[in-house]
């Protein structure tokens, strides 16, 4: 039977949150543990530096953070390859090769690239590198031939160039050698969750996430903080669950569906105050992340041993996409010396 492969990954930006756990930490932990994936995680370092190459120090800070939050949450290296992209010399060389494969103003048409660089207000500064991340991304997922990636909604653009620059290459010499991938959405209910303020989006840059590694102490003050119905100002008065987040977050995170559905009857009645409803949450939320912070902290007892697991996912993750390199060279016909 066909082993499909998975190829998912985060930038190191900062520390993973809670909304990363939802939207994909998660699932990648069951696809792993179905067993009938070979799963890569890549810790994509150099897509980080496309917007952060100024500042290198944050991204080699966050590498460690964002293994730490990896293995906290139950990725396991005896069943996943967690690899460091800058470690694997092969993504660049098939860059370079895609590059040529695509335009720039297909580039600049991808509406995720498009939406990124308007988030980011690069204006007329864009980075060359940011502009062509889809086609880096695309080597990413090629040289691991993975036929299943699990993204956000907000990626399939993404995955359409990839398909694109795929077909072109076998197309343009006459070849099979590349994978088409297709992605793997979150399942419902799982998809973008909202920051503590309310804002659609939970963000590190806006300050408003839940971080997975955050002290107990630290998640009772931002949940007690968190956005809730401003025109509930008293505990009679009825109130609105709707784009309220801490009912969002109970939904997504709380498991006894009938017991959140009475808090938000008794809530929509009135009677039921917002400290009350927030400490429900703060309850379910240290539920989940008591054993992810206390498998933390047993990783951070020994760091160097989890830069040792990160070279070994990267040494096996160098082999493979080093046998791609050699297909592709040889489509192309420019190994001259083989």
């Amino acid at each position: 039977m066909k082993t499909n492969t998975i190829l998912t990954g985060d930038r190191p930006t900062g520390k993973l949150h809670i909304g990363h756990y939802l939207g994909s930490l998660k699932n990648r932990v069951k696809l792993q543990d179905e067993g009938k994936y070979k799963m890569f995680i890549m810790i994509a370092d150099m897509q980080a530096l496309t917007d952060n190459a100024r500042d290198p120090e944050k991204v080699r800070n966050s590498l460690i953070q964002v293994a730490l939050d990896y293995l906290s949450v139950g990725i396991d290296p005896a069943k996943t390859n967690i690899l460091v992209q800058s470690q694997i010399p092969a993504l660049n060389e098939l860059t370079m090769y895609y590059l040529d494969l695509v335009s720039v103003s297909r580039l600049e048409r991808n509406p995720t690239v498009k939406s990124e660089i308007k988030q980011k207000s690069f204006g007329q500064s864009i980075p060359a590198g940011f502009l062509t991340y889809p086609v880096s991304q695309t080597a990413d997922i090629t040289a691991f031939k993975a036929d299943t990636v699990p993204v956000g909604d907000d990626q399939e653009p993404m995955m359409e160039q990839a398909r694109e620059i795929v077909r072109t290459f076998n197309n343009t010499y006459n070849v099979d050698t590349l994978v088409e991938p297709e992605g793997y959405f979150p399942p419902k209910g799982q998809g973008r969750l909202p920051g503590i303020d309310g804002n659609a989006k939970m963000s590190k840059s806006l300050g408003n996430c839940i971080y997975l590694s955050d002290p107990a102490d630290v998640v009772t003050k931002k949940v007690m903080s968190m956005y809730t119905d401003p025109d509930h100002i008293h505990v009679e008065d009825p109130g609105k669950i709707e784009g309220n987040t801490v009912f969002t977050y109970l939904d997504a995170f709380g498991t006894d569906k009938e017991k959140i559905a009475e808090l938000k009857e008794q809530y929509q009645a009135g009677g039921l105050g917002d400290v009350k409803v927030k400490r429900y949450l703060n309850d379910v939320l240290q539920e989940i992340l008591e054993p992810i912070r206390n498998r933390r902290a047993e990783y951070e007892k020994d760091i160097p041993g989890v830069y040792d697991i990160l070279k070994k996912g990267s040494d096996n993750a160098n082999i493979v996409a080093n046998q791609t390199l050699s297909e592709v060279r040889k489509a192309i016909g420019v190994n001259y010396f083989d």
